[in-house]
């Protein structure tokens, strides 16, 4: 069975206990890179990840973008917002279907 874990500071991920997803808090970039690794061989289906915690760990991220799994969304933590989340979903669609069809201006 497929699981889905948040990675990201503690203040930014409590909430998601309880909706029985799985945390794990970290703010070390070495350390955000090896939760990456951890979970993505651990069977998580999905990864939520703060935008800047993947600021931090964008090298590990970049490996998974192409797999099917796991998913790697980048979500806003508490405080600012850099818009990291729309610009993935907009790369995303652009590799899948080779044009930007959502936010053609």
């Amino acid at each position: 069975m497929y699981k889905i874990g948040v990675i990201g500071d503690q203040d930014s991920i409590m909430g998601f206990l309880s909706l029985g997803i799985d945390i794990f808090a970290v703010n070390e970039a070495e350390e955000i890179k090896r939760t990456i690794h951890k979970l993505a061989n651990e069977s998580y289906a999905i990864i939520y990840i703060t935008e800047m915690a993947y600021l931090q760990a964008m090298e590990a991220i970049n490996r998974y973008k192409d797999s099917k799994l796991p998913a790697i969304i980048v979500i806003p933590g508490i405080g600012e917002k850099i818009g990291l989340g729309m610009n993935e979903v907009r790369e995303s669609a652009k590799r899948a279907i080779g044009a930007d069809i959502l936010f053609e201006d």
